[in-house]
């Protein structure tokens, strides 16, 4: 029932609109109407979460899916490592710290974990995997994974000869990106967004993207 000028009431239909009705009611409104032009908006920005997270899909990975990607990948990888190492003899938490050391100082050119973070002007808090570019986590992946497969496959043995194998493997990974005139690790900018940060983006554009 609704009021009328009078006073008096009269019964109306009243619409339940489904979500593309209501999409095309908005797309073909008169935008100088308030309801319509923040509808228009709402559609617009919806469209574009819908592109980006059709791009990830479809096989175009935008910059952050490509970090979520080998971010993942490179935790997984260090599982194996991390076991790699522990058959070689690396057994503490700081035997584990110092034997990471050593590969980063490989790859970066003398640079430590606690170097990188330093440049990267982290947080304490703060993961320098997290807060690598693309190609920055690419070369650390192949760093990881070559120096878990060269532990196996020359049956390294002693903390000492496992961290000179790190460091040793992240020095030819550093050689190559050398010889390919790619850019020192170290000289390669921070991205804005941590992956954290991108991990709740994503987050909340499944949310958004998903019906209700």
């Amino acid at each position: 029932m609704v009021e009328l000028g009078s006073g008096a009431e009269r019964r109306v239909a009243d619409y339940r609109l489904s979500r593309y009705a209501c999409y095309l009611i908005v797309q073909n409104g008169a935008p100088s109407k308030p309801v319509i032009a923040n509808g228009q908006t709402y559609f617009a920005v919806q469209t574009r979460r819908q592109e980006l997270a059709d791009e990830a899909c479809l096989g175009q990975p935008t910059e952050d899916a490509r970090r979520l990607m080998l971010r993942g990948e490179i935790a997984e990888h260090n599982k194996a490592l991390t076991s790699a190492a522990r058959k070689a003899g690396v057994e503490s938490t700081l035997d584990y710290a110092i034997f990471q050391d050593h590969g980063y100082k490989g790859l970066y050119g003398g640079l430590g974990a606690r170097d990188i973070h330093a440049t990267k002007r982290l947080k304490k808090s703060q993961k320098i995997l997290d807060h690598m570019g693309s190609t920055e986590l690419a070369a650390n992946l192949f760093r990881a994974t070559q120096t878990e497969d060269k532990l196996r496959r020359d049956n390294v043995r002693g903390k000492r000869h496992a961290n000179e194998t790190h460091r040793e493997v992240g020095a030819k990974v550093r050689q190559t990106i050398a010889e390919i005139g790619g850019t020192m690790p170290e000289k390669l900018p921070t991205p804005a967004k941590s992956i954290k940060q991108i991990e709740k983006e994503q987050r909340a554009l499944k949310n958004d993207v998903e019906p209700t």
